[in-house]
Formats: structure tokens, sequence, C-alpha cells
């Protein structure tokens, strides 16, 4: 089934069809971890994979102990509260995460449906048209489905790093063939669009609120940079050339040794080759590059002539249609999310080639904004006007400023419920393990 809720299901005044709905969502989103997992012999789940991520267990119990603190201890009562310091992740680095005592496979298994147990139990009774603001709407059962959603492509991100075998995918559905004559930059006319979201069943505090941007005419790609874009950068020593770097990309990837996108492997012949999960094939030119870091982005786009398009300047050319001002839920309008639109959903297990979606193209005619790969811009991660932390200070307060960069648009492993063209998306401009990508922009 699909776990996007129709527009019907979001703006019903029945309580009984958004209460099973709610229901219906949360036991999709159960089945999906579950299935992530699968493959994963049970000693690995609890292994260190890579210092930047967590033991998958970890992941797991995270999940499980973030929907005990909102959807059990919201109704009052407690379950497992000698579990808190484990699975907080302000307190617990990633790189010291697999020291802690964490529970058994099976006692986390038993402590998974438990939560479950009682958080439908809530569901049951919860008032949505009541005086609590989280409950309202349901927005808390939709902060619980978007932050496992999360976890899960977090999941994805941690099985392409692993040591040894690499992930087996338990199913990989075929992805559409692009089309070779995507390409070029799109003309986004200079005005003033609505930026953000008032929206309080789905968003995320920093997505609101909805604000009115003024933006000269610029132009950003039809297309995110292609494999084969990138490739011209590498082999013209792009790697090596400091006129293209500043000064923190330039000693970030010298401290690595770092030549190429991560995951690109050069065999004795010279020719360049990728992984995603367990598939290796010869690096294809026609899909987005992927796993490259904010500063790799930037470098690139100095080679070109170039720059990273601002966040707003991302959402615009995503959201706004200039035959009618509106504002846009997804690039292609209001409907949810579907396979012939985006590369969404996981079970691609890699980015599809450029052009393989085309009723996906934003009213201005860019494509692959949603799915495939995330998209850096040139924005450091900051508030909105107006800005108002909700339900915790620690979802986006803590992170704004100068030290992380913007993402947006989902990759292929984002779940559909988890994107839209206001989600705001944040990290260090020195991460490659993302499934991060990049267009340009430029003035006019």
């Amino acid at each position: 089934m699909s776990q996007t809720l129709s527009e019907a299901e979001i703006g019903t005044s029945d309580p009984a069809m958004l209460r099973n709905s709610l229901a219906e969502l949360l036991a999709e989103s159960r089945s999906r971890t579950m299935e992530l997992i699968a493959p994963i012999p049970v000693d690995e789940l609890f292994m260190q994979q890579d210092p930047l991520m967590s033991p998958i267990i970890w992941d797991v119990g995270h999940i499980g102990n973030f929907e005990e603190l909102w959807l059990v201890r919201h109704f009052g009562g407690a379950l497992r509260p000698e579990y808190d310091g484990l699975y907080d992740a302000m307190k617990n680095p990633r790189s010291t995460r697999d020291k802690l005592p964490l529970p058994t496979y099976d006692a986390l298994l038993a402590y998974l449906a438990e939560v479950r147990d009682r958080a439908l139990d809530h569901l049951a009774v919860a008032d949505f048209d009541g005086d609590d603001p989280i409950l309202r709407e349901g927005y808390l059962y939709r902060m619980i489905l978007q932050h496992e959603y999360q976890h899960d492509e977090t999941l994805l991100a941690t099985f392409q790093l692993k040591r040894g075998e690499p992930y087996h995918p338990a199913r990989r559905r075929e992805l559409p063939a692009g089309n070779p004559a995507v390409g070029g930059m799109a003309l986004v006319p200079a005005g003033t669009f609505w930026m953000g979201t008032d929206d309080r069943s789905s968003a995320y505090d920093n997505e609101r609120g909805r604000h009115q941007v003024h933006l000269d005419d610029f132009m950003i790609d039809i297309a995110p940079v292609s494999n084969g874009r990138f490739m011209e950068f590498v082999e013209a020593g792009g790697y090596r050339r400091r006129e293209y770097w500043d000064d923190a990309g330039w000693e970030f990837i010298n401290a690595g040794g770092i030549t190429a996108p991560k995951h690109w492997h050069r065999d004795a012949d010279g020719v360049w080759s990728t992984r995603s999960m367990d598939f290796v094939e010869p690096v294809n030119p026609r899909r987005p590059v992927v796993h490259v870091c904010w500063h790799e982005a930037v470098a690139y786009c100095r080679f070109v002539g170039k720059r990273l398009p601002t966040e707003a300047e991302w959402e615009k050319a995503a959201s706004w249609d200039p035959a009618t001002g509106a504002q846009l839920i997804y690039p292609w309008g209001n409907q949810p999310p579907g396979r012939e639109r985006a590369n969404l959903d996981q079970r691609g297990y890699m980015a599809a080639e450029i052009g393989a979606y085309p009723s996906g193209a934003s009213p201005v005619g860019c494509q692959g904004m949603i799915g495939d790969v995330w998209e850096w811009t040139a924005s450091d991660f900051a508030p909105y006007p107006g800005f108002q932390p909700f339900p915790y200070d620690e979802y986006s307060n803590v992170f704004f400023g100068p030290d992380y960069k913007v993402l947006r648009g989902g990759s292929w492993a984002t779940r559909p419920g988890a994107i839209r063209n206001t989600f705001r998306n944040w990290d260090y401009p020195i991460r490659r393990q993302i499934f991060s990508g990049f267009r340009c922009a430029q003035d006019v």
C-alpha cells in the first residue's frame, strides 16, 4: 500500500477514517523497517559499520524509544525509562553507540511490539479536535511516521557503508530508462513567491512559517548534475586544482585523499565503476552524481562557471507556478508521489537515469527535483521569519547556524511520506555518505 495519506484522508472530518489510516501507516512503516534489516545477520546488526553511522540495531531501538517518548508517555506512563539514555542521540555520538549496553535482538523486538500496542491503544481514543496542538489533525502520529521513514533512509546509508559482504536487498524494483535529451537550464523569472508552509498536520517546525520572498531572474539546471558531467571535472584534474576549492574544502579532500565521488573506483585500465549496495556497474553517465559533499558540489560549480542555487531559488523552481502564482506541494502539483512521477521509496536502490520521470517536472520545467538525490544548496540552515520550536527544541533549533548546509528534494531512499517541496534537510558540508547530489544555478 502507499504510505502517503490522500488529500481526502488528511482533510477528513471523520476521526474514524483518520484513525484507520494512521493505524495502517504505522503498520506499514514498521513492516518496511523490518524488511530492510531482514537480510542482515543478527550479529552484524550490532556492529559499527562506520564511525559516521550508528550500529543498525541502535537506529531500530531509537525508532521504538522515540515512539514511546511521544506516543506513549504523552498520554501518561512509561514502559522502559531505562532505555532513554541509551537512545538519546544528543548524548551519544554515533561513533560510541556500539559501546552502549543495548538490549538483545529478541528483547528489542518485544519492546517494539509493546510500544506499538500501547500507541495503538492511545490512537483509538486520541482527540484530534481538542486543545492539544500536537494531537490536532493527527500531527503527533505523522511526526512518528516521518521519524521512522527518516531512520529507514539512515539505515540504507549505513548499509551502503557496510563492511565485508555488501547488503543484498530483499527485492529490487526496475527503474525506467532516462532521456538523453533532457538537459540545459531553465529560466525562473524575477518576482515574489511564497516559501515555506503554515501546515500543522505534517510539516516540521523549520518549514514554517509561510513567507514571501523576492528573487531576481536566475537560471537553474533542468536536471541534477550527471555522472557524465561530473566525470569531466574528475578527468580535468578538478580534485587537484586549488582554484576550485575554498580553504575548508581543500583541506578536507587532501586530508582524506579524495579524488572522486564516494564509491567510485578506478581499475588498472582507468575504467571507473561504482556500487549501490550489491549492484556494481561502470559509472553510468546518465545517472545523477551521488555521494558528493557540499565542497565537491561547489568546486564543480566553479569549474563550469556556475554556482549552487540558494534554497529559496531551489524552492521557487520546484514549487512556483508562474502561470497562476500558485504554490505547489510537489513539483508536479498537489497529488501525492507515485512511481510515475519520482524515484522514491527505496526499492530501486539507486538513482534513476536523468529524464526518467518527465511527468514529475515542475512548472518551470525542472526534472528530478523530488527523489533520486538530495540536492545541496548554497544556504546555511537558518530559521524562517516567525520560527517557533515545535514540539521540541532539539529537532531544528539547536542546529541553526553556519555549520550546516541545506539539502532539498529527497533521494531514492526517501519514503514519499517524508518529502515535499518545503521539506528541509541539513548536514555538515563534508558529508558524503548521504545520498546527495546537486544542480547548478547562475545569475541572468
